[in-house]
């Protein structure tokens, strides 16, 4: 893999040396960060292709628009009740698949 003309044999070790080994809090927070700011995307993103406004989600979600807003932005993270309601009234479903193997 090639980034910004650095060679990247492994991610993991540049995780490692920037934010600890895995389960030490400086890497539990940056991937809880990471999480809350993939799932705040994957919401705008469908959001956006579904064509309504985070105050017509929140209606139909039975929040508010300024938490859409901060779910966006990566501020927050939504339970997982809220994260399936919100996917619902985008007219999307989640799937849990078992991986072969």
């Amino acid at each position: 893999m090639n980034t910004n003309g650095n060679k990247i044999n492994n991610y993991c070790k540049v995780l490692d040396k920037k934010y600890g080994l895995d389960g030490t809090p400086k890497r539990t927070e940056f991937e809880q960060n990471a999480f809350e700011f993939y799932s705040g995307l994957v919401l705008h993103e469908a959001r956006k292709e579904a064509k309504i406004t985070q105050s017509e989600l929140a209606q139909r979600t039975g929040t508010t628009k300024s938490y859409i807003s901060r779910i966006e932005n990566g501020a927050i993270s939504p339970s997982v009740g809220a994260f399936y309601r919100l996917i619902s009234a985008l007219g999307m479903r989640i799937e849990i698949v078992k991986p072969i193997g």
